[in-house]
């Protein structure tokens, strides 16, 4: 099987998506660019990451458009279409830029289908970038999962992975509700074995990446990866970590996550959304009400402090939750007992 990076991943189920379905439209800005090639096509890196690379030469700019710079104006339009017939692939450049445009997602795009009695879908998929370190400041690091995963009527996606990242986007394409696919800067780079096909994976399944009995650690996102590092660590001293990738935020696989804990008894949540109101507090609430009985530890929480993305690169490290506060967590619920 192929290896892929994450990028190519995302870039080759937009275009596989796009060849599938002339319903299916990507709009954004600078996801063409102003760059003229000999070739008459207008075609540049393809977004801030380079992800819609390529698209426009192939599907053309009545496909692949080039947005004024106005979020409210991409997810306002990009809904509009979708209630025309066409499956709009809005990109949101900075997950940050969501408070421009949140009255077209909070009040228009999730509730449609609700208001008209389920006469009319909204198939919307709007891409956007999370995560810190890339010392790009507090208004271009944020990770809003948890408080959009609250909003009734869209679906909130988080892969890890490459092959998550493919088989998500294509079902979010495919989804007849609104759908935010949450992509972290920091995994663009990652790669893993991805199928060359078109495939499918199922919104609200979570997955198991390392199994144990001891310790149930959930992670979103970016931390997937840490958590997997720390459980590779543990096992060599005996340690035996289960790892529960939920992948999407909304719907959360609750009961994939209460049978890992009823197992281990013992759980700690990662995530890089902040301490309150998000996915960390609602994984520990999930298990403080669901699997009380079967807890032998308090439940170890694991987020950024309640404070925007440090601008200095020094602080943003110490910001994100890394590999040491994970293990300390770790060892810290194996030693408590309530």
């Amino acid at each position: 099987m192929p290896v892929k990076s994450y990028r190519e991943a995302i870039t080759e189920t937009l275009r596989q998506e796009m060849r599938r379905d002339k319903r299916v439209i990507l709009m954004g800005e600078d996801i063409v660019g102003g760059m003229g090639g000999s070739s008459g096509v207008f075609e540049a890196a393809g977004g801030t990451f380079g992800v819609t690379a390529g698209l426009a030469a192939e599907f053309g700019r009545n496909r692949v458009i080039d947005t004024s710079i106005t979020e409210s104006a991409i997810v306002g339009a990009a809904g509009g279409a979708a209630l025309t017939g066409l499956r709009p692939v809005a990109e949101l450049m900075f997950i940050d830029f969501i408070g421009v445009c949140l009255d077209q997602i909070l009040n228009q795009q999730a509730k449609f289908r609700y208001m008209f009695g389920g006469r009319c879908t909204v198939p919307v998929t709007i891409r956007t970038l999370m995560g810190a370190g890339y010392g790009a400041g507090p208004q271009h690091s944020a990770s809003l999962h948890g408080m959009l995963a609250s909003i009734a009527g869209i679906k909130v996606v988080t892969p890890s992975n490459a092959y998550d990242a493919k088989g998500l986007l294509a079902t979010a394409i495919r989804d007849d509700d609104p759908v935010i696919f949450c992509e972290h800067k920091f995994l663009y780079g990652e790669s893993c074995e991805v199928p060359d096909g078109e495939y499918l994976i199922p919104f609200g399944e979570a997955n198991v990446t390392r199994e144990g009995n001891q310790v149930t650690i959930v992670a979103f996102s970016r931390m997937v990866l840490l958590a997997n590092k720390v459980a590779d660590k543990l096992a060599k001293e005996g340690i035996s970590v289960e790892v529960i990738d939920p992948r999407t935020a909304s719907p959360l696989d609750k009961d994939s996550i209460l049978e890992s804990v009823e197992k281990t008894g013992r759980l700690v949540v990662i995530d890089e959304g902040g301490p309150y109101c998000g996915m960390a507090s609602e994984i520990a609430s999930l298990a403080a009400c669901e699997a009380f009985e079967s807890l032998k530890a308090p439940v170890q929480k694991i987020t950024p402090p309640h404070t925007p993305v440090p601008a200095s690169a020094e602080l943003e490290q110490e910001w994100i939750p890394s590999l040491a506060k994970i293990e300390r967590a770790v060892r810290a619920t194996l030693s408590a007992n309530l």
